[in-house]
């Protein structure tokens, strides 16, 4: 037996004897309806057993429940929990989310990802933005589209939403010179990433005042690899107790490299990350992390880009975000203790 295929709205349209754009206008509860052609509509939708979906809901009016997200490399822990984030806000607020997916973040990809949303009549738009280069791009977001940036240098031309840097690097380091450690070395992110900015900005300023030294800054690209290899080389040295790497993925190829040249995590070296990624709990030893809390990211972005659709306040400087500032947490684990010597 064949399994009936639900109904749609051109369905309830026939049914109902009206065209389906005044079914949308229904659904929308547009006043422009009277209210014998609203019954009748609505007796179609409850003898059909019609589930309005997010588009077609917005099909009267000149944007659909629909937000847009552009981002960029989902294969990165930060991103992808960034958008998860963000997909779980927007379905929570009635929201479908439709998703563009750039190799980089420039002028020519934003725009024709934004153009691509725009067709689609978007509600809004959120730019998931991390690198310095997407400042100019953000710039040329679409006249009249409302958008919001996460972890973003907007140069005030849109809301942007993002954690503290900065504060999650420092709580990484001050917990390493609590436990005694008489300095912190540092693997960075990609110097062209606006996380790996903050987080060396807030790395040198717990030591500076500390008053301990600053040792020379390492950088990685995110990777398990890039890790690896710098803890190749800081295992040749016999002055390092304690890292804080940029991110979990590089402090995970870093404890491969101490394992691997006989040195002990904490016993010898401890090492702190940052984001907390699933992972992290089950690592031997298990990861000293930063937390960075995505779903408040995504709440926050949804909260501010409704505010930008539902008050259509759209030209002249933009509205910053009423929170738009995460705070992180420090999550102690045992990747860390206090040195040896």
């Amino acid at each position: 037996m064949m399994q009936r295929r639900p109904a749609v709205v051109y369905d309830v349209a026939r049914l109902a004897g009206v065209s389906h754009q005044t079914v949308s206008r229904v659904l929308n509860d547009h006043p422009s309806v009277s209210q014998t052609t609203r019954q009748r509509v609505l007796d179609a939708v409850r003898q059909l057993g019609y589930r309005p979906n997010a588009m077609a809901r917005g099909l009267a009016g000149r944007r659909s429940r629909i937000v847009g997200v552009v981002s960029f490399d989902t294969l990165l822990y930060g991103p992808a929990a960034t958008l998860l984030g963000v997909e779980r806000a927007a379905r929570a607020a009635g929201y479908g989310v439709s998703i563009a997916t750039v190799e980089r973040i420039d002028r020519p990809a934003v725009v024709s990802a934004t153009g691509a949303l725009a067709e689609q009549s978007v509600a809004g738009v959120v730019v998931i933005a991390p690198q310095t280069a997407a400042a100019a791009a953000l710039r040329s977001m679409p006249a009249g589209m409302p958008a919001v940036a996460v972890e973003a240098d907007t140069d005030g031309a849109i809301p942007t939403i993002s954690v503290n840097q900065i504060a999650g690097a420092r709580m990484a380091v001050e917990h390493l010179l609590r436990l005694g450690h008489r300095t912190v070395w540092h693997l960075s992110g990609p110097r062209d990433w606006l996380e790996t900015r903050g987080r060396i900005e807030g790395w040198r300023a717990a030591l500076v005042a500390a008053g301990l030294p600053v040792p020379p800054l390492m950088t990685g690209d995110w990777s398990a690899r890039s890790g690896h290899a710098a803890g190749m080389r800081l295992a040749a040295r016999d002055d390092v107790t304690a890292v804080f790497a940029g991110n979990d993925q590089m402090a995970l190829g870093m404890m491969s490299a101490f394992h691997e040249r006989g040195i002990r995590v904490p016993d010898d070296v401890s090492i702190v990350g940052f984001d907390d990624i699933p992972e992290a709990a089950y690592l031997s030893p298990p990861l000293t992390t930063v937390r960075q809390d995505f779903d408040e990211v995504g709440r926050r972005c949804m909260a501010a880009l409704l505010r930008l659709i539902e008050t259509d306040r759209l030209e002249g400087p933009a509205r910053p975000a009423a929170d738009p500032v995460v705070e992180p947490s420090l999550i102690v684990r045992d990747s860390a203790a206090t040195p040896a010597h």
